[in-house]
């Protein structure tokens, strides 16, 4: 009676566990598809957050400096290093696999509503949205 007690207890956590299995799977280092940048996406607030931690090329040629957010609209924005910068936060779970928020996009300095999906164990796909126009793209693991 007790060994089914225990096995019983067993499939019981696994099952309460796999939601936070399912997230815990895009949590990680991505490369975006243009291999510019590197963006660790972690959990946070019950969702994703997503920062730059690597770039392909991390100094301006024409300044020999680091890169920084240079096309923000707000100019006290436009001295922040790009190593750091949060691309997204609070993407909250939109369906399995699945987050919905917003995401800045440091080429224009616009901000976008977004969704993140886990499209494969080594595939996030990130689109963003102005309207009903989606564009995106795939990101690989880069490691964890």
């Amino acid at each position: 009676m007790s060994c089914r007690f225990g096995t019983i207890i067993v499939i019981l956590a696994a099952l309460l566990g796999a939601p936070a299995a399912q997230a815990s799977e895009a949590t990680g280092v991505w490369l975006t598809q243009a291999g510019d940048a590197k963006v660790r996406v972690t959990k946070c607030g019950g969702g994703l957050c997503g920062v730059i931690v690597g770039l392909r090329d991390p100094i301006d040629p024409a300044t020999g400096r680091p890169q920084v957010d240079d096309k923000n609209p707000n100019p006290a924005l436009r001295k922040r290093p790009m190593i750091g910068l949060p691309l997204f936060g609070g993407m909250k779970p939109s369906g399995p696999n699945r987050w919905s928020g917003q995401i800045y996009n440091a080429d224009d300095g616009s901000t976008y509503v977004s969704h993140v999906s886990l499209a494969g164990p080594n595939t996030l796909k990130v689109e963003g949205c102005v309207g009903a126009l989606c564009g995106g793209e795939n990101w690989t693991r880069a490691g964890r």
